[in-house]
């Protein structure tokens, strides 16, 4: 006989407690191998294709896409030790998915935690969600029901619908869920505001209109969810705001002689040499000078914890918001190392294909703004590090050189240092070392 197990959504990195469902990989009745990606999710950083530990025959998926689920929470069932397929009900009825429901709902529940009424009757709701995006071969479609539930629960599972529904003003109970038994899903929502009528089997019912208290929201603009990377963002540089006393610093320098050199590297043949790469190199040559900003503290033990290495986090901007990549043990690479794995990270964040080891555990951000055509910024420190350089444009300006009036170019470097770890006399000895190894590269050997 099946044995049916629940899988759940992992821990899929540090800090990360949920997640949101972005394409399922497979549907209910498929048989899956072990460790094949089953599901498509998007975390705070990054998209991931999550592996299902069992091999089987799926029997229920939890969650429609678009659904924000927590760690723990069940992803789908899957039927283990089992025929694809099982004589059941009306013919050929594929393990925990067919006609006869209740019996369904009722394996599911038993792959779950047994025993508490409480959860069963949890997975025993949760199952009927996922089956409404999947229509079985051998199996009808379950009609609507004759009419809109007038009294007793309303048959919605899902809270973006419920929220959907809020936000413009839908009356639930006018609605006839396309769902089994009558569930109401997104879509049914969905056309009740564009065709403006709710239909109740096949009496047509009042046109839905948007509740008086919804005039004031539509004027004031849309509301935007504070999810994803959106949401991960305003978590961390509120905790950054509220825990770190910063404090910021900068000065004009003269990239012209860095800019000769990057120019005369690359003209030498090989890998072409980025910008963030030599200044990727300075960065660790500084913290190697002052280590005090290549540290974090520990509120608890009350300790500056300094740290032996340096994971070099970088700014990257795309389309699903800010992201900092982190490139490894920066401090033991060359330029033309430092390059390539800028490249490859860069490219991973624009593809949405970082993983959460890619995102985290860095211990100190450099962010090159200049692309976005500024000049300054007092950058918010990237929680829980200590410092972070930020970089503007560079751009020919007026400049004493050698005692005359010259242009050259000109790049304001900011750094943002969390006041705890330092005073400013540490963090001022470290923009200037910074300034004197843009304005003079050959300083910077010294330190190789």
């Amino acid at each position: 006989m099946a044995q049916v197990l629940e899988f759940k959504l992992p821990d899929l990195g540090e800090g990360l407690t949920e997640a949101e469902i972005v394409r399922w990989l497979v549907k209910v009745g498929d048989v899956v191998a072990v460790d094949q990606p089953v599901v498509e999710v998007e975390t705070a950083k990054a998209m991931v294709e999550v592996p299902c530990p069992y091999g089987g025959v799926v029997t229920a998926r939890f969650g429609e896409e678009g659904t924000e689920l927590p760690v723990g929470a069940p992803l789908l069932t899957v039927a283990v030790g089992a025929p694809a397929a099982e004589p059941e009900g009306s013919g050929n009825v594929l393990v925990g998915y067919g006609t006869q429901a209740p019996a369904a709902r009722r394996r599911r529940v038993r792959a779950g935690t047994a025993g508490a009424n409480g959860q069963a009757q949890q997975a025993k709701a949760a199952s009927a969600a996922p089956r409404a995006r999947v229509t079985a071969p051998a199996t009808a479609p379950v009609p609507a029901p004759a009419s809109a539930p007038a009294e007793g629960p309303v048959p919605v599972i899902s809270p973006l619908v419920r929220k959907l529904a809020r936000d413009n003003g839908v009356d639930l109970r006018q609605l006839a869920g396309s769902g089994p038994d009558g569930l109401i899903l997104r879509a049914d929502v969905e056309n009740a505001l564009r065709a403006g009528t709710a239909k109740t089997g096949t009496a047509e019912a009042p046109a839905v209109q948007a509740a008086p208290a919804a005039a004031p929201r539509a004027e004031a603009g849309a509301r935007v969810p504070l999810k994803g990377v959106r949401g991960a963002v305003a978590d961390k540089l509120s905790r950054s705001r509220r825990e770190i006393p910063d404090a910021t610093c900068w000065v004009d320098a003269d990239a012209t002689e860095l800019m000769r050199a990057r120019t005369a590297m690359n003209a030498a043949g090989g890998q072409k040499i980025s910008l963030l790469a030599l200044l990727a190199r300075i960065c660790t040559a500084a913290l190697a000078r002052f280590p005090e900003l290549n540290s974090t503290v520990d509120t608890e033990a009350r300790e500056i914890v300094r740290l032996d290495h340096v994971h070099l986090g970088f700014a990257a901007q795309t389309e699903r918001g800010l992201v900092v990549p982190v490139v490894r043990d920066a401090h033991t690479r060359d330029a033309e190392s430092l390059t390539a794995e800028f490249a490859r990270l860069t490219e991973a964040a624009r593809a949405g294909t970082l993983t959460p080891g890619e995102l985290t555990g860095g211990t100190f951000t450099l962010n090159n703004y200049g692309v976005f055509g500024v000049d300054g910024s007092t950058p918010i420190i990237n929680h829980p590090e200590a410092a972070m350089l930020g970089v503007g444009r560079i751009v020919p300006k007026p400049w004493v050189h050698e005692g005359e009036l010259a242009v050259r170019q000109v790049v304001q470097l900011s750094l943002t240092f969390d006041h705890r770890v330092c005073d400013g006399g540490t963090a001022g000895g470290f923009l200037r070392y910074v300034a004197d190894c843009v304005e003079q590269p050959a300083v910077l050997l010294r330190t190789l």
